[in-house]
């Protein structure tokens, strides 16, 4: 403990005198964030539980009389706490240069075991000019920025993107109501599926970025966003054997509408990300094999449309409502088997549909915040009907049925 604080002091030091004689401001910031919370089913999770995607399918005993998933548990932590330092005030050429650089105590944890570790969240640089902003580094992804108004950790996901990623964006705004962007990703955390598991190694052999394109609307208290991703990766890079090089990729596309309304105490947003794929963003989704000739395999992305809209009012109570709908819709073209389906690591590839409901309330004590939160999340899950139609394009309809989990989440946390 002694060796922390004394480099936390050093590191102040140190940031001081850079901010002395480079005239750059800091401002830090950050919270000590506590959650509890209670599941009444076992959940695809992290982060300590959690971060929450959704409810485990129903898995029988031997007898067929008891699901093994229809069991309870509790847990409580402060380890997603926050610390984070912005940079402004310094100034080249005309350039205006700022960067950010946050972190919490997010890694180290497997389950609900272990000793949280301090983890990078982002950490990156912009320089603005005229009306010309680059931004590089870590940062939230361009469909991922927009978040919907909850405390939970998950923040809306899988209903949602979420990923922070390494990315070059450059951001134009045309006058005071329309702007544009452009941007680079890479892979990192948030990484695509495929026969290794979910991995980096597809987008670091593919050689080709993740590219992205936006444009924004504002007016007044109206904020309207669209956006379009394209990704190209390569799922091997040897045949079955390993006795031969091949050149297998697959490139999907997915495009996303935001709105949101502010006035006074009142906000509004609501969104639709319609993706191929989408695994690297906390989507439910992913790719299938479409052909294995000549040891090059094909393949083809499944779709998904995942939707949410959230309503927030009030400033010292607030009482706040998410709503989410994803669907899976199945692969573009004909698969070879549902074995050769390579989804999202969060979620299953026999999930059909999906929704969740969230009313919280949340008591603002000047930097205090108490919550109180419900969250009933319900999937449709399938089984594979090998010899129906849908089977063929990816999608499990057969023995349709419903899981829910029901949560209740407390959350204490003071922010400076």
């Amino acid at each position: 403990m002694k060796k922390i604080v004394l480099t936390a002091a050093v590191m102040l030091l140190s940031l001081s005198a850079f901010s002395q004689e480079n005239t750059a401001n800091f401002k830090w910031y950050g919270f000590i964030r506590n959650y509890f919370a209670y599941d009444s089913r076992e959940m695809v999770s992290g982060t300590e539980d959690f971060f929450t995607y959704l409810p485990k399918d129903i898995k029988m005993d031997p007898t067929g009389e008891t699901d093994l998933n229809d069991i309870s548990s509790f847990r409580f932590a402060a380890l997603t706490s926050r610390l984070g330092v912005d940079v402004s005030g310094y100034a080249i050429e005309g350039w205006k240069v700022g960067a950010k650089i946050e972190a919490d105590f997010y890694s180290g944890v497997s389950g609900v075991t272990g000793t949280a570790q301090f983890r990078l969240r982002q950490a990156y640089l912009t320089m603005a000019k005229n009306n010309w902003t680059l931004k590089a580094g870590q940062a939230w992804h361009p469909f991922a920025a927009d978040i919907p108004d909850v405390f939970s950790l998950n923040a809306g996901a899988p209903f949602t993107p979420f990923n922070r990623t390494p990315l070059v964006q450059v951001n134009r705004k045309v006058n005071d109501k329309f702007s544009y962007d452009f941007a680079v990703i890479w892979q990192m955390q948030y990484t695509s599926a495929g026969p290794n598991g979910q991995k980096a190694d597809y987008i670091k052999y593919s050689k080709t970025p993740e590219l992205n394109a936006g444009v924004t609307y504002k007016s007044g208290g109206f904020t309207a966003k669209a956006g379009y991703n394209f990704l190209s990766i390569k799922p091997r890079n040897f045949n079955a054997t390993g006795t031969a090089k091949v050149d297998d990729r697959i490139s999907t596309s997915a495009a996303y509408i935001f709105a949101q309304y502010v006035k006074g105490d009142l906000s509004v947003k609501a969104k639709a990300t319609f993706a191929e794929a989408g695994e690297h963003m906390n989507l439910n989704g992913g790719y299938a094999v479409t052909s294995m000739k000549n040891d090059t395999w094909e393949y083809t992305p499944t779709r998904n449309l995942s939707s949410w809209v959230s309503l927030k009012y009030g400033k010292k109570l607030q009482g706040i409502f998410f709503a989410g709908f994803a669907k899976n819709y199945g692969t573009k073209e004909e698969i070879v088997s549902p074995e050769f389906i390579y989804f999202s690591k969060n979620s299953f590839s026999n999930m059909n549909t999906m929704y969740r409901i969230t009313p919280s309330v949340v008591y603002n004590l000047g930097k205090v915040s108490f919550g109180l939160e419900y969250e009933l999340t319900s999937v449709q899950y399938g089984k594979w009907d090998m010899f129906g139609e849908d089977c063929k394009y990816g999608l499990a309809t057969g023995d349709l049925h419903w899981v829910t989990n029901n949560r209740v989440q407390a959350l204490l946390r003071y922010t400076f």
